[in-house]
């Protein structure tokens, strides 16, 4: 397969783990999934009051510079990893 169906079966797959991620773990694929596929950040950090959105976006951030690829593989790997966490 290639590298984006491996990262599509990896979005998909992760949907159906038997138990919810922790918050880290869930901000961390938020943040690797996003810049596969957006790229870096393209919004103004969210308020002070949304701390849901500042906490994402901050996730999302801290990948700025990192290639489209590079992204994929690690999500690819973190999936793997969760997976195999919450079998």
């Amino acid at each position: 397969m290639s590298l984006d169906q491996d990262f599509e079966a990896a979005a998909e797959a992760i949907k159906h783990i038997s138990q919810r991620p922790t918050d880290e773990e869930l901000l961390e694929l938020y943040g690797l999934f996003k810049q596969a596929t957006v790229g870096d950040v393209n919004t103004a950090r969210p308020g002070m009051l949304d701390l849901k959105g500042k906490a994402k976006w901050d996730f999302w951030n801290k990948r700025k510079g990192m290639a489209k690829e590079d992204a994929m593989n690690q999500y690819i790997a973190l999936v793997d990893k969760l997976i195999e966490k919450y079998k």
